[in-house]
């Protein structure tokens, strides 16, 4: 063995026999970038991280790690045995925050959510997610990575900026996304980004489960047939915000706005789940052209209109229309 080897291995039987034990009590730390031996062992020595100094800076020298210290904000038991705070901070394991997302969210709301949990400027986070390189990497239609920031639990390291949440957010999308999804594209005649905008649809409109490949089936028919789809999340997302709607607001002059225009919009209306992008991808044989939500939240599905009708009458005693 050789005498370095020898060194570190005498300091670690050493600080592993004499050291503390873990304490209840954390505190957070930051390292700043650049910050040198020293300046990190009086930071944690003041923060009562440490116990013992000398020790701290003997086993960094020992080991070798005088330029593996990696910044960021840490949060360490106080007080810390050496050795595990010479690992966290060589490993980088820096705090993180927690981020939960979720599904069906627009673009906008992200950003809100983001900024509430987060403490990150909701404007800083649509600034990045309209990053025009990143949204033709994804094959965007529109320079926005709308439908790309996918739903989910984040665990974020404390100082990660916008720009990178995002890109954590679109790496879970691309992550999610299987590879025999892209023969299936082939087969329904749709581009992802054309996929991923129905499948947003999808997602606003289905809230159980045995809907969701039902309520597919009935927009792939009537894109099929050249018929509108006059999709609900359309029109909320020309509207901006979540509120019941009123039969003006079908009349909302919007390139989102399905009730008014042909096909799909032109990017996506919010953030789709796996189960819904998977329901896009695999719709039900039907010939259902038609659904109405009843009191439950479940469909209703109808194939002629005259059915449609009859079916809006037994689930509705007034208010918004609601139905396909």
């Amino acid at each position: 063995m050789s005498r370095p080897r020898t060194a570190l291995l005498a300091v670690a039987v050493f600080a592993a026999c004499t050291d503390v034990q873990p304490g209840t009590e954390t505190v957070r730390v930051t390292v700043p970038r650049g910050a040198t031996v020293g300046s990190v062992t009086d930071s944690l020595a003041a923060r009562g991280v440490i116990l013992s100094p000398r020790r701290f800076r003997w086993y960094i020298k020992l080991a070798g790690y005088e330029r593996s210290i990696q910044a960021g904000v840490y949060d360490f038991p106080r007080p810390s045995p050496v050795a595990d705070a010479v690992r966290a901070l060589v490993a980088g394991q820096a705090a993180q925050n927690r981020l939960v997302l979720p599904e069906g969210l627009m673009l906008k709301e992200i950003a809100e959510f983001v900024e509430s949990q987060l403490h990150i400027p909701a404007e800083s986070v649509l600034v990045a997610a309209h990053d025009t390189a990143l949204a033709r990497q994804v094959g965007a239609r529109e320079p926005t990575l709308e439908g790309y920031l996918y739903p989910n639990t984040y665990h974020v390291r404390i100082g990660t900026t916008a720009r990178e949440i995002v890109r954590q957010m679109v790496g879970e999308f691309e992550a999610r996304w299987r590879p025999e999804w892209e023969q299936r594209l082939d087969t329904l005649g749709l581009t992802r980004d054309e996929l991923v905008t129905l499948a947003s649809i999808i997602e606003g409109e289905a809230h159980h489960e045995a809907d969701r490949f039902y309520v597919s089936s009935v927009y792939h028919n009537r894109l099929r047939r050249g018929m509108r789809l006059q999709a609900d999340p359309t029109v909320i997302y020309a509207l901006g915000r979540r509120r019941r709607l009123f039969l003006r607001d079908y009349e909302t002059p919007s390139r989102y706005n399905t009730y008014l225009i042909d096909g799909l919009p032109p990017h996506a209306v919010g953030q789709p789940s796996e189960a819904s992008l998977e329901a896009a991808l695999y719709p039900r044989v039907s010939d259902f052209l038609y659904f109405v939500a009843g009191p439950g939240g479940e469909h209703i599905f109808s194939r002629t209109y005259r059915e449609h009708q009859a079916a809006i009458r037994r689930v509705r005693q007034g208010g918004s229309p609601g139905g396909r």
